[in-house]
């Protein structure tokens, strides 16, 4: 009788262990299945918008921010994705005066998509709207800084709308936050910190994209690449999660020589993230590198690599869904 109830109980056990493989497997590959959604020419499309002189250089706080954050906010209404709590209609608005350099009222752009069982915890995707404007006549329309964090982060909600649609939620809620000012200052995503839609201290990773359309001088022979700053200076299991969906399912080459509080270049401080990281909330920041059209008006739609845009989008929205979905938050070292 000892000797059933011993092999029963090592038979369920072993049941339980291959269930929860089976569940793991499925996430991942779910996580990547998904991200087929993405669609480079839908990205193309939006982004030879965003980036066009009708947007006159997005710059904060003008006029022409309007327009931008019109298109973003309209694009979340026709998808059906509800505005963040706190907005008014998608809008949290930056008074003028609030910062020095912001020359008038200026807006953050948040939407979201609400969890089901672990909803009160949160994951933000940000990228920031804003570019240069216009100065001596010149357009600086910014296709690269930051129009492809912006329309990789609108996909990536278009993506994760349609897996809802059918009813495959995400297991957390999901913020896209669109900041402003980022330009002048992170005014956007400070201004997020200070006054958070959904508490900080739900908010479990941020995963910022600013400038992932280009290929800099250092990998012009190898394009299948990205770098990411910041991955874990805060939790190694996030880095961890990272590294396993890439490898799983994208095999690119991940650069983290600019992944040091000390680098020289300061790219860890230089972001929208660095506004979550400094409240402890672990992150990573998705970049291209610099390249001779960082911050001049030959920053145009015509010279994104779309393909490996497409490619870069797929890999963070996989990342985010995993994140969404996986059983433990990354924890904090």
């Amino acid at each position: 009788m000892n000797k059933l109830i011993i092999l029963a109980a090592l038979a369920f056990g072993f049941a339980c262990k291959s269930q929860q493989n089976v569940a793991v497997k499925d996430t991942s590959v779910q996580a990547y299945e998904l991200s087929q959604y993405i669609e480079e020419n839908e990205i193309k499309e939006m982004l030879y918008t965003y980036a066009s002189d009708e947007f006159k250089g997005r710059e904060a706080g003008s006029e022409f921010e309007y327009i931008a954050t019109e298109y973003i906010r309209d694009f979340y209404k026709d998808l059906g994705i509800a505005a963040a709590p706190g907005t008014q209609d998608y809008y949290q608005l930056i008074p003028q005066g609030t910062y020095s350099r912001l020359s008038g009222d200026a807006n953050n752009v948040v939407a979201y998509l609400p969890g089901t069982d672990k909803a009160d915890e949160v994951i933000v995707l940000s990228a920031h709207l804003d570019h240069l404007g216009v100065h001596n006549g010149k357009t600086y329309n910014g296709a690269d800084d930051d129009g492809s964090g912006t329309i990789a982060i609108m996909n990536i909600a278009k993506a994760m709308k349609k897996a809802s649609d059918k009813g495959i939620k995400p297991r957390r809620t999901i913020v896209f936050l669109h900041v402003t000012g980022e330009e002048k200052g992170l005014y956007g995503s400070h201004y997020y910190a200070e006054n958070p839609l959904l508490p900080l201290e739900n908010t479990i990773t941020n995963l910022n994209i600013d400038m992932i359309g280009r290929v800099d001088d250092e990998h012009k022979n190898d394009e299948d690449y990205l770098y990411l700053i910041g991955s874990e200076m805060l939790s190694k299991e996030l880095k961890q999660v990272s590294d396993e969906v890439n490898n799983k399912h994208f095999q690119m080459n991940f650069d983290y020589r600019f992944d040091a509080p000390n680098d020289p270049n300061r790219f860890y401080y230089r972001s929208d993230h660095y506004n979550f990281a400094k409240n402890g909330i672990p992150v990573i920041f998705y970049f291209n590198g610099t390249h001779d059209d960082y911050h001049k008006d030959s920053d145009t739609a015509d010279k994104i690599n779309y393909p490996l845009l497409t490619k870069r989008t797929k890999l963070i929205f996989a990342t985010a869904w995993t994140l969404a979905n996986r059983e433990n938050k990354p924890a904090l070292d």
